[in-house]
């Protein structure tokens, strides 16, 4: 049963309204492309021929009338009227609105997204926001940047020597970490290495297994004008390479774990696949991101017995049902240390992503601390401590932000 908001109004104020630092989100799409991907993504991570039946699920049940109301459209809306208004309203109407009520303070904006220019630069965002974003740099496309300008001068070669090219490419990927880590603007880094090869990430890369990589990676730019880093050999290298830097320069490394695209291997995106990394880099910062779900509990177990390891609980709004939502930060809850959660929308695109995430998530907190207190484990105030550490008070801590929440007075 739902709680009422005047049963615990300090905890429903703090979990409705506290300024937020969204710790993982991506950028939205520019106008003239709003309408280039399909609108299932808001509440889904299928794609292809899987999207059709994504509006048949318990999230999308749930998001329908919550985005209607947000495009002012009755009740009685379905999937279809939704779609249909919100690919003609005005854009930048509907992008204020959706950040309008949300209380999100500033943004860490990871935008190595294999967009083809269809998104806003970071800065863009700043006006729906109080204080300025900061990027996250994916170290994968990174890498692949530089790999594509050491190789680009050798495509009209028959051979490659691949023994000087590794070394350059360790030489410059450090020092572009390095760059990237001096640099104000830029708040930590991200992996996606559990895309690419699986997050049983080696300590170890073979030279013959790096020189492999190295020319299948040149024969497909040659081939198909296009560099994929999808060797665990040279993704390793990448990642222990990152590692290194972040840890030297105290920059969190955020990684995708658990719940993604039909790309990913579910098997090797559980986060206890990174246990023996994190052992070895112990002086680096581990965000593990999305919840891990369906892996909820194996994070909260790596973020309760290793001090560099922080859990955020982001994308699983909107994308679980209501009743998945409050388990998992349930299970969350059950072993993770209050000041070792994180809160983001993993919003990206579209603006209702956004929007439904801070809505639901900020419900789904209110609820759950709600019936924490209900058992008589934790009191009221209690509570508002925890909501105001996940919020905001951790992540500014975190990424060395500095800010103070905006109390709404300026």
């Amino acid at each position: 049963m739902k709680i009422p908001a005047d049963k615990f109004p300090a905890l429903h104020k703090a979990a409705l309204t506290f300024p937020a630092i969204d710790n993982h989100a991506h950028p939205l799409l520019r106008e003239q492309n709003r309408n280039d991907f399909p609108y299932e993504g808001v509440i889904s991570e299928a794609s292809g021929k899987a999207l059709k039946d994504a509006p048949h699920t318990l999230a999308c049940f749930r998001a329908i009338p919550q985005l209607a109301k947000l495009l002012d459209l009755p009740e009685t809306a379905t999937w279809d009227d939704v779609k249909a208004a919100r690919s003609t309203c005005n854009y930048q109407d509907l992008c204020e609105k959706s950040f309008k009520d949300s209380a999100i303070q500033t943004m860490l904006i990871d935008d190595d997204l294999d967009d083809h220019g269809v998104i806003h630069d970071i800065a863009w965002h700043d006006q729906f926001l109080k204080d300025a974003s900061r990027r996250i740099v994916r170290v994968e496309v990174l890498a692949e940047q530089i790999l594509r300008e050491l190789l680009e001068p050798h495509l009209m070669t028959d051979t490659l020597n691949v023994v000087p090219i590794l070394a350059d490419f360790t030489t410059a990927l450090r020092a572009a970490l390095i760059r990237h880590a001096k640099d104000p603007n830029v708040a930590g880094f991200k992996s996606i290495v559990c895309y690419r090869t699986g997050l049983d990430v080696s300590m170890y890369s073979s030279q013959a297994g790096l020189k492999f990589s190295l020319l299948d990676v040149f024969k497909m730019l040659q081939m198909e004008n296009k560099i994929r880093l999808a060797h665990k050999d040279l993704n390793d290298l990448v990642v222990r390479t990152t590692l290194d830097i972040a840890g030297e320069f105290q920059k969190p490394v955020q990684f995708h774990t658990g719940l993604g695209d039909s790309d990913i291997n579910l098997i090797f995106s559980s986060p206890a696949r990174l246990q023996q990394v994190i052992k070895n880099y112990s002086r680096t910062i581990f965000v593990l991101l999305h919840s891990s779900y369906p892996y909820s509990r194996e994070a909260g177990y790596l973020a309760s017995v290793y001090p560099n390891v922080y859990l955020d609980f982001g994308e699983v709004f909107p994308l679980v049902s209501l009743q998945g939502q409050k388990s998992i930060l349930h299970q969350l809850l059950e072993l993770t240390p209050t000041t070792k959660l994180l809160w983001s929308t993993d919003g990206h695109y579209w603006p209702e992503n956004y929007y439904l995430a801070n809505l639901q998530s900020r419900e789904v907190i209110y609820e759950v601390l709600g019936e924490i207190i209900e058992a008589g484990n934790l009191t009221e105030a209690e509570t508002v401590t925890i909501v105001e550490n996940v919020l905001f008070h951790t992540s500014n801590t975190l990424y060395g932000l500095g800010l103070t929440p905006w109390d709404g007075t300026s």
